[in-house]
């Protein structure tokens, strides 16, 4: 991750983890490494020999109805909640408040002005 206002993580959101794997594996060479994140089901974790490029999420439930599968981005914030208040102050808005994630984080889902959605996200470690 390179820091406040960078983007710093990329996630596939799809329908068929299996097969996104496969794809990405005959295609890129990347290799995966798979952690249980309860109801959610797996997440998976795209590896280019030992470097973390990339994860990949399966879609379900009522929060996804109607949503295609779509590369996901999260840009590094020093600080999430001052940085949505702030967000808010210019027009945008919250699609998931604030959450903790054990081991990587504090996320916020946001939309900007003009619709477009990403997470900002206060890493655990901070960049250097």
């Amino acid at each position: 991750m390179a820091g406040h206002g960078t983007f710093c993580w990329n996630e596939l959101m799809t329908r068929d983890a299996a097969r996104a794997k496969d794809f990405y594996a005959k295609t890129l060479g990347w290799s995966f490494n798979s952690m249980p994140m309860g109801e959610m089901g797996d997440y998976h974790l795209a590896m280019m020999g030992d470097t973390m490029v990339a994860g990949i999420m399966e879609m379900g439930g009522p929060d996804f109805e109607g949503v295609p599968e779509h590369w996901f981005s999260y840009v590094e914030v020093d600080e999430v909640d001052p940085r949505v208040a702030l967000l808010e102050k210019e027009g945008g808005s919250l699609v998931r408040p604030a959450f903790d994630v054990p081991g990587v984080g504090r996320i916020a889902i946001v939309q900007i002005p003009g619709g477009a959605v990403q997470g900002w996200m206060k890493p655990e470690q901070p960049s250097a």
